[in-house]
């Protein structure tokens, strides 16, 4: 018997020898809602709105800094991101600028009327329920997120699905038949991000991931996506650990990264990949 084909042949038997690097400086993250959130989710519990600039203060066009713009909020207690009082100010401020709209479980009347604004569509996907509960506080199950990116697919031009791993306290789950419902819905990327421990939410003290079962899911998804690009997000823990997960992510076959770490763009060119940066969201 012949040996079984790795990530790395998978990637090059695939696509060309490229590593997509993103380095985000030019993409501005705008809240919707400021830093309120209903939901205070265990991974995030609002800290991350923090650090976005608020759509309140924005009044012209002239007072967005980035040639793209990432808009998201906090999510009200079904799931959404009530972003449909706010389509009309966010239109006056596009000007020549791409959005990339992050807002969670949208009706199909929201979503038609968010679609001919946004030029993509990030969507958090979930393949297990008892996260959807334990972790987002929703009373909503993995077919609830199903049917959205559907009817996100149906109207909007570009959906570009997330996973995060270890998302249900740091423990691997539902993440495998997340890929698997997707691969059956179908997708035209696919991005990867890592729980990070975040002080001040319910698993300030959880750890992240084992470093191995990251690595191992990564090699599965590449195996069962072997034609879909993927995307190593920009959310992943730092230190050690993203050094480690960032090589490996090359040696898997990982097609994108987020501000990779030095030594991961050195083993991409060793292994023979040109480097193509962009400052702009990983999705734009």
């Amino acid at each position: 018997m012949g040996s079984a084909v790795t990530p790395w042949q998978i990637r090059q038997e695939n696509f060309a020898p490229t590593l997509f690097i993103s380095r985000p400086y030019d993409t501005e993250s705008i809240s919707v809602t400021g830093t309120c959130c209903a939901l205070k989710c265990a991974h995030c519990g609002g800290h991350y709105l923090c650090k976005m600039t608020d759509l309140a203060a924005i009044k012209t066009q002239e007072d967005v800094k980035g040639t793209s713009c990432l808009i998201s909020g906090g999510c009200d207690r079904s799931g959404k991101v009530q972003i449909m009082p706010y389509l009309e100010s966010l239109k006056n401020i596009k000007g020549n600028r791409r959005y990339n709209f992050h807002t969670g479980l949208l009706s199909e009347i929201e979503i038609k009327a968010l679609a001919p604004l946004a030029d993509v569509v990030s969507f958090d996907f979930l393949g297990d329920t008892d996260t959807i509960k334990d972790t987002l506080k929703l009373n909503k199950t993995v077919e609830d997120y199903a049917n959205c990116y559907k009817m996100l697919r149906k109207y909007c031009a570009h959906v570009a699905p997330h996973i995060c791993i270890g998302l249900h306290g740091g423990k691997i789950g539902g993440e495998y038949e997340a890929v698997k419902v997707l691969k059956k819905l179908g997708l035209e990327q696919l991005i990867f991000i890592v729980l990070i421990p975040t002080p001040e939410t319910e698993y300030a003290k959880v750890e992240p991931p084992a470093l191995e079962e990251v690595i191992k899911f990564l090699t599965w998804a590449r195996q069962e996506l072997p034609r879909i690009p993927l995307t190593l997000g920009c959310m992943r823990p730092g230190g050690k650990y993203r050094a480690a997960l960032d090589v490996a992510a090359v040696e898997c076959g990982i097609n994108g990264i987020v501000q990779p770490v030095r030594a991961a763009v050195k083993k991409a060119e060793e292994l023979g990949l040109t480097i193509k940066e962009n400052k702009e969201c990983c999705v734009l």
